[in-house]
């Protein structure tokens, strides 16, 4: 009933919100993203996007639509590969940082894992810095991490910033060491947060050490220290509080995933699109 191309463009337009961003991942022209949009809501006889001069935003209809145009276009895809006789096989050992698993990460990996049912995936779950040592001596074909911004190395899904993260009634006074809840060396985060407090002549103590993002989040919310870590990732019941009490700003962080060369670039290239084309969300 639906053409795959049109669910294409639209699915495009929803992850993106916007035409514009939407025809450069699809390597179209906008007016065609916008005629494919255009005639899928024809077909469906409902307004799915409304766009005005400020947002473009999806209606109920639209998030509907949204739902109902993954599962077309996977079964759409996997029925391709069958009855091409071209379904994927191999292995593909995947790292993600362990900060992602609030993400929609693992519901990708799972549509990812019905869609090519003949790839093993190894999924390994731990701090950027140990994945990437991993990835270098061959033991990971791919790892999605927090990586240092505007690194030219890999594939960006997602630019952010990193926060000072607290509770909301945390108390820092002025003379006092900063209470630093962090991973253990070597860790991006703490290094970027000690890097600049040390820049700005603030002392601190760390307060927290712990390997997972559950200890780091458990060590905050008993008021044992304040955290660094990017600012989409900061949950409901936290506070960022960089301002509040001057902060260093510790700088910006790119989502990043990096593949190991000599892997099977089929299977990598068929995980990368189904991240950054299915769009990660947060």
């Amino acid at each position: 009933m639906f053409d795959p191309v049109h669910l294409r463009s639209f699915l495009a337009v929803a992850d993106t919100l916007s035409f514009t961003r939407a025809a450069e991942r699809l390597g179209l022209a906008q007016p065609t993203v916008s005629q494919h949009v255009q005639k899928l809501e024809a077909e469906a006889g409902r307004a799915l996007v409304v766009r005005d001069t400020r947002e473009v935003r999806l209606t109920d209809n639209g998030d509907a639509m949204a739902g109902f145009a993954r599962t077309i276009l996977a079964e759409h895809d996997a029925a391709g590969r069958y009855f091409a006789g071209s379904a994927m096989k191999g292995r593909l050992r995947f790292g993600a940082a362990d900060d992602l698993a609030g993400t929609s990460l693992p519901k990708i990996l799972r549509e990812f894992r019905q869609l090519y049912p003949e790839i093993n995936l190894e999924l390994t779950v731990g701090q950027s810095d140990q994945l990437h040592r991993r990835l270098e001596s061959g033991q990971l074909d791919l790892i999605f991490v927090k990586w240092v911004a505007g690194t030219a190395e890999g594939e960006v899904a997602r630019h952010d910033t990193f926060a000072w993260v607290g509770l909301e009634q945390t108390v820092l006074p002025p003379s006092a060491p900063v209470p630093l809840v962090a991973y253990p060396a070597p860790s991006l985060s703490r290094r970027l947060a000690i890097d600049a407090l040390e820049r700005h002549g603030r002392q601190w103590k760390v307060t927290c050490s712990t390997r997972q993002i559950a200890g780091v989040l458990a060590a905050v919310r008993a008021g044992l220290g304040v955290a660094v870590m990017p600012s989409t990732l900061v949950p409901e019941d936290l506070a960022v509080i960089t301002r509040r009490f001057d902060l260093p700003p510790v700088g910006d962080v790119d989502f990043t995933l990096l593949r190991n060369p000599l892997a099977n670039a089929e299977v990598i290239d068929a995980l990368i699109r189904a991240i950054v084309g299915r769009g990660l969300k947060w």
